[in-house]
């Protein structure tokens, strides 16, 4: 059961959060922003936005093998260079530690992505890791039918 419905309770916090989705489903490759929101939101153990994206994909044509492979996608053999330098910032960013993002780590995405294509890549695994913790925190569930 849901704890509170943040976009009536704050609705000009929740538009803003919007206006970073609006931002990044404009300026960053579909595919890879399905991905991202998938393994970010795997790693924070939000019910509601795997469901979500996974549906997302499916519907945009995404194959539920490369899907499921997002749970190892170190392991799977599925994902290019690109998508994989996006699921480990994914990674490094989402479980930010003490010394933030390993250089290795930037260095092989900035190796495959422009600086403009890391920022947006940046602003978006930040805004799905924001919006995991509006969904984990209210409770929010995923529809039992979709």
């Amino acid at each position: 059961m849901s704890r509170i419905d943040m976009a009536a309770v704050a609705p000009q916090a929740y538009q803003a959060v919007l206006g970073l989705e609006r931002y990044v489903r404009a300026n960053l490759d579909h595919t890879v922003l399905e991905l991202v929101k998938l393994r970010a939101s795997m790693l924070n153990g939000c019910a509601f936005c795997v469901d979500m994206h996974s549906r997302d994909a499916l519907t945009a044509g995404e194959s539920s093998r490369r899907l499921f492979a997002v749970a190892a996608w170190r392991e799977a053999p599925f994902f290019d260079e690109r998508e994989r330098a996006a699921l480990a910032l994914t990674d490094a960013v989402t479980r930010l530690g003490e010394h933030g993002v390993p250089d290795e780590v930037w260095d092989a995405a900035a190796k495959v992505w422009s600086e403009k294509e890391l920022a947006d890549l940046v602003v978006a695994i930040a805004t799905i890791n924001v919006w995991n913790r509006i969904a984990i925190t209210s409770r929010t569930e995923p529809p039992t039918e979709a």
